[in-house]
């Protein structure tokens, strides 16, 4: 689906469960994602499978593995996701980095990516970003991809400011 200079993305398999679960289960990777809480085994495959119906339903929608094009070593895993936020619907550019790979300009460079895919390839008019209030990494790559807080939602029990690529709408 899509490369950069660094990494590749792939979908995920049934082979790629353990390293799924290693992030789901991690408490830091899971502090600003869904309700905060960490997944048992049965909850990732659950996300697992869901990620799999996606894929059927619109090949290029759904998280991707993120690969190091030089090592092969799994990286996190981003791409877009349907959200519907207060009512409108909104196509998602998401991004996990594994906690090892953080502070290496992955996030960044990938959302830059599937931001330019979104536009050129999906001829998609708006994406937005979902960035819980104090996740500072996460808003700094909404920024550096060009994004600007359309506004801020309750999700999950969680504040969250929602970053567009199009802040006026028509």
């Amino acid at each position: 689906m899509l490369e950069t200079e660094r990494l590749r993305l792939r979908d995920y398999t049934s082979e790629d469960f353990e390293f799924l679960y290693s992030m789901t289960s991690n408490e830091k990777m899971m502090k600003y994602i869904g309700n905060g809480q960490t997944r048992d085994r049965k909850e990732t495959k659950a996300t697992l499978n869901k990620l799999f119906a996606m894929y059927k339903s619109h090949p290029c929608y759904g998280h991707k593995l993120l690969i190091s094009k030089t090592t092969e070593e799994l990286i996190g895993h981003a791409g877009f996701f349907p959200q519907m936020i207060e009512e409108e619907e909104y196509i998602e550019i998401g991004y996990w980095i594994d906690e090892k790979h953080w502070h290496q300009g992955y996030a960044t460079e990938i959302a830059k990516a599937l931001r330019v895919f979104g536009e050129q390839k999906l001829q998609l008019e708006e994406m937005i970003s979902l960035v819980y209030v104090g996740n500072t990494g996460s808003a700094n790559v909404a920024e550096k991809n060009g994004m600007q807080i359309l506004k801020q939602v309750e999700l999950n029990g969680k504040d969250v400011n929602v970053y567009s690529t199009r802040i006026t709408k028509g």
